[in-house]
């Protein structure tokens, strides 16, 4: 009777049960994490210190993967609580909201730099007299320049001292996080017309643009010294993560099989282009699940192949790339961008295990819709064009932009697009 109750049930209530679920699943690997002692102390580092790319949370001085996963657990709780609001609809870009806003929880993102953002989309829902529940995917992107709130509490206009939160300091917090918010749904709703829809990581480009624009502004034009960009990494936990994720993904797996419509669709899916998609319009939500399952398993053998460091970073990019399972990507369309990455990682200063080539290839994932529009070629084409940009990017916007590497998939799309558009041929096209 439960599981016929749940095939009956519409796919916005079945995806938002998944959220739900993969919420506490977080809380669940905080209590088995082998630091499990340190999982307060951790997460009180994680929320009072910077988090300008790359600090890594799984690190000791800097949080515990405990600590980690309790944030994962707070702040998917509170993307969860959003979906229950009057109005709110969970498709595609809520899913893409959520696993891009959990994922950064291991590096960037914590329960406090979130809200500052996120009341500013709130206040954007009161000037447009608008209910906020119709805008809650955007308080969720408006989280990719949460470094700089941490930034404004803790350290600025310092570049290396962290001298802790002050009045001024809480007041250029909120000021930068109303503002951000009222600024990137406008900013996400334009920058379709700057990728044309081939960049499923939409909100890169809008993040990358506006952070670039507050860095200028913070340090450039007043003439205060930047902190310098340095990752900051620990040794990673392998057999944790591992464990984690295998389990996680299988159980969605299991789940979307479940479903009916679950795995006989999913062929059909595999063969989508990724353009303009979103899967839980066009296929049954038990398809959805067998996708996130079976691209999240495909993605953890991924980075295990390379010889990857589970760091935090790491795991978050995991997650970070999975948010586009269903509103465009598929282990078919995006892997012409790993051979990309792998062709160009051949001759590179940079190997293919390197921590930011492994972030970078997450939000290359963004440009799947190429490979599924144009071929494999132009994926492979776009891949390494995105590995070749990528580490460069963060000079622009200081490091204080999560989005890095989908707003350097926005400016591969500039570049490229247009050319593909007059020399190329879609593979649906007659010859």
């Amino acid at each position: 009777m439960g599981l016929k109750r749940i095939r009956n049930m519409e796919a916005g209530a079945v995806l938002r049960g998944m959220l739900c679920a993969c919420t506490a699943a977080w809380l669940v690997a905080a209590l088995l994490a082998p630091d499990a002692r340190e999982m307060l102390p951790g997460l009180g580092r994680i929320c009072t210190l910077p988090a300008q790319l790359t600090r890594d949370y799984f690190k000791p001085e800097l949080g515990s993967v405990s600590g980690a996963m309790l944030n994962g657990f707070l702040v998917g709780a509170l993307c969860c609580a959003l979906t229950f609001l009057p109005e709110a609809k969970v498709t595609g870009s809520t899913v893409l909201g959520y696993f891009l806003t959990v994922g950064f929880c291991s590096y960037g993102i914590n329960i406090l730099n979130i809200l500052p953002p996120m009341l500013g989309v709130f206040v954007y829902s009161r000037i447009r007299r608008q209910p906020f529940g119709r805008f809650i995917h955007f308080a969720m992107f408006s989280t990719g320049l949460a470094p700089l709130i941490s930034e404004a509490l803790f350290r600025y206009p310092g570049a290396a001292e962290v001298h802790g939160a002050t009045l001024p300091g809480v007041l250029l917090a909120l000021g930068l996080g109303v503002g951000i918010g009222c600024a990137m749904p406008a900013l996400c709703a334009h920058s379709q017309a700057f990728h044309k829809g081939y960049n499923l990581y939409n909100a890169g480009p809008a993040a990358g643009f506006l952070g670039f624009a507050i860095y200028a502004i913070l340090y450039r034009t007043l003439g205060i010294e930047a902190p310098a960009i340095i990752a900051d990494l620990g040794e990673g936990s392998r057999t944790f993560v591992n464990a984690f994720c295998i389990s996680l993904f299988a159980l969605t797996l299991a789940c979307g099989i479940a479903l009916d419509g679950g795995i006989r669709s999913y062929g059909r899916l595999l063969l989508d282009t990724g353009y303009r998609s979103d899967f839980t319009e066009k296929y049954a939500p038990g398809t959805c699940l067998v996708n996130v399952g079976v691209y999240g398993l495909f993605i953890l053998l991924y980075y295990n192949l390379i010889g990857a460091r589970f760091t935090g970073p790491t795991m978050g990019a995991v997650f970070c790339m999975l948010s586009c399972a269903c509103s465009g990507a598929t282990p078919c369309n995006v892997f012409p961008m790993m051979v990309g990455y792998f062709l160009v990682s051949r001759f590179g200063t940079s190997a293919l295990n390197a921590q930011g080539i492994i972030v970078g290839l997450c939000y290359a994932s963004g440009l799947a819709p190429i490979a599924g529009e144009y071929g494999v070629l132009a994926g492979i084409a776009a891949g390494a064009l995105h590995y070749c940009l990528v580490t460069s990017v963060p000079a622009i916007h200081g490091g204080f932009n999560l989005y890095n590497g989908g707003f350097t998939a926005g400016i591969v799309c500039f570049v490229l697009v247009p050319i593909l558009e007059h020399c190329g041929r879609k593979k649906r096209s007659k010859t």
